[in-house]
């Protein structure tokens, strides 16, 4: 089983304790979204566990508690973009700490486990085209060595990141802008040693040297682990989404954040009112079990074809 943890939230920012916890049980509960009576109970023993996939945008709390995953694998997806606080409110300064956060990170478990994920990319009058390539540009500088990887994608303008958005006048970013301004980062990040993929999109941008990727990544994974998976697509995501199947352990409506094209979360009193239910010691994330609840061991089991190791067969 590969967890997610998490797309919903940033568990290693704001819930780190809670994190550590449940591996300290061994277990936690995951509440379905679409049907708020259901919840998994969900084994995430290091025998069922193959992999954890971190996702955030400062995983400083959690750096100093990674002793507690000694018996698992895992790497973090760490978002660092060039917005400001008009874009991401609640995040630290990226030169004074996030870069900073980054490379300590790194130099802790490894530059292959610390993706680094410069998205969505929005434009508007004061994040232009020229505004990305500088910023991309300097952060590329300063993570050279830290990471294997870096990460791009274009903002999807759902309906509630439109809303969250209106004031910033973000525009639709044409294909013809998209080429350009990828074909500019895939010459910077070769600069620097980078691989550059990216996530969920449609458009093909072989063409400018970068190659469509996955953030829960099975080649990745097998390589961290040693031996082959047996796993497929995530059906649960979007057509153009790479990643294999996973368990999600976040909740939405958590994340204390506050991007604005963030798609998580409805709107800040919903989460203020969600965060109000956290319990660092509860085996549900922001969340109390009622009695109309109905909780159910989901099946889940460990994806290693041990049969072969994976560098036997390289």
């Amino acid at each position: 089983m590969i967890l997610s943890a998490s797309r919903r939230t940033d568990i290693p920012h704001y819930y780190s304790d809670w994190f550590v916890n449940r591996v300290k049980a061994g277990f936690l509960y995951v509440r379905n979204p679409v049907n708020a009576h259901q919840i998994s109970r969900i084994d995430i023993s290091p025998q069922i566990v193959d992999c954890i996939v971190f996702w955030t945008k400062n995983p400083a709390n959690m750096i100093e508690k990674l002793a507690y995953l000694q018996e698992y694998v895992y790497y973090f997806q760490f978002t660092l973009t060039g917005y400001g606080k008009d874009v991401e409110p609640n995040l630290p300064d990226k030169r004074e700490e996030l870069i900073p956060t980054f490379r300590r990170l790194s130099e802790k478990i490894g530059k292959e486990k610390v993706i680094w994920r410069y998205d969505p990319i929005l434009i508007n009058s004061r994040y232009t085209m020229d505004y990305h390539v500088k910023a991309f540009a300097e952060i590329a500088s300063n993570l050279a060595g830290y990471t294997e990887k870096v990460v791009i994608s274009f903002v999807d303008l759902y309906c509630k990141t439109q809303r969250n958005t209106k004031e910033l006048g973000i525009r639709q970013i044409t294909k013809a802008e998209m080429i350009e301004l990828a074909g500019k980062m895939a010459q910077i990040a070769s600069e620097h040693k980078l691989t550059i993929q990216t996530c969920a999109e449609q458009i093909n941008l072989q063409e400018v040297g970068i190659q469509h990727g996955s953030c829960i990544d099975k080649k990745l994974i097998e390589r961290l682990l040693g031996c082959k998976l047996s796993a497929k697509k995530d059906k649960n995501q979007r057509e153009e989404c790479g990643c294999l199947e996973s368990v999600e352990v976040g909740t939405y409506h958590t994340c204390l954040t506050g991007c604005k094209y963030c798609y998580a979360n409805l709107h800040d009193s919903k989460v203020k009112d969600t965060v109000k239910l956290y319990d660092q010691d509860a085996p549900l994330l922001c969340g109390k079990v009622t009695s109309g609840d109905r909780i159910s061991d989901r099946k889940v089991k460990s994806l290693q074809d041990k049969q072969m190791s994976f560098f036997e067969q390289n």
